[in-house]
């Protein structure tokens, strides 16, 4: 796996990880991960040790957003990538004592065949994870712990009390014309708690700054 560039999003403990295809006249070829790569890379040292024991795809039609999600016991870290289409990939802070909780980012992750690189986007614990799609589009993501159905929860995309001031404003406007003029949501989805309905309820203790 040839790193080309590790970026730290506004909240930074958020990363997109920049990776090389090798190309000739035939297409290309790219090695999309390689736990020994990531964990020698310099600002990926405090993931040195996380390994990734999941692997999981999905595919959703245009206008689709999913989310926010969040697991603990186990912690469910997610490094997730566009295998074809369109995706904005979406990142909440519930971590309590954090100077970002509360915040909410987004990052524009659209395939293109011809582009030099691909790239990943890691969101660690102690972030509520989603995304929407703006064409028809096929993600994969390798998560860092089992998926544990008794131990997750929601907050709703369209929560009023999101706080929006670290996004990018164009993403801010586009999620406003997809997601709450025309997104497809399941009924959990939309029907999610409120950030402040989450951090009222005791389990939200489970995201701690500094601790997950």
């Amino acid at each position: 796996m040839k790193i080309l560039s590790v970026q730290s999003l506004a909240i930074p403990d958020v990363k997109v990880v920049r990776f090389a295809r090798f190309r000739d006249d035939r297409g290309f070829f790219t090695e999309t991960f390689r736990r020994s790569d990531l964990a020698a890379d310099a600002n990926l040292k405090k993931y040195a040790g996380m390994t990734f024991v999941q692997g999981n795809e999905s595919y959703s039609r245009k206008n689709v957003c999913r989310g926010l999600h969040f697991q603990w016991n186990p912690y469910m870290g997610k490094l997730v990538r566009t295998v074809h289409g369109h995706m904005i990939d979406l990142v909440l802070d519930i971590r309590k004592g954090s100077a970002t909780i509360g915040k909410i980012i987004a990052y524009n992750m659209p395939f293109s065949i011809d582009a030099a690189y691909d790239e990943w986007i890691w969101v660690p614990p102690g972030f509520a994870h989603g995304n929407f799609f703006v064409e028809d589009t096929q993600i994969e993501y390798l998560c860092s712990g089992e998926y544990s159905p008794g131990c997750e929860a929601g907050i709703s995309p369209l929560s009023l009390d999101l706080d929006w001031s670290l996004c990018d404003d164009s993403l801010r406007e586009l999620f406003e014309k997809v997601v709450v003029k025309e997104g497809i949501l399941s009924q959990k989805d939309r029907d999610g708690v409120s950030l402040k309905q989450w951090l009222a309820d005791t389990r939200s203790d489970n995201f701690k700054f500094g601790t997950c």
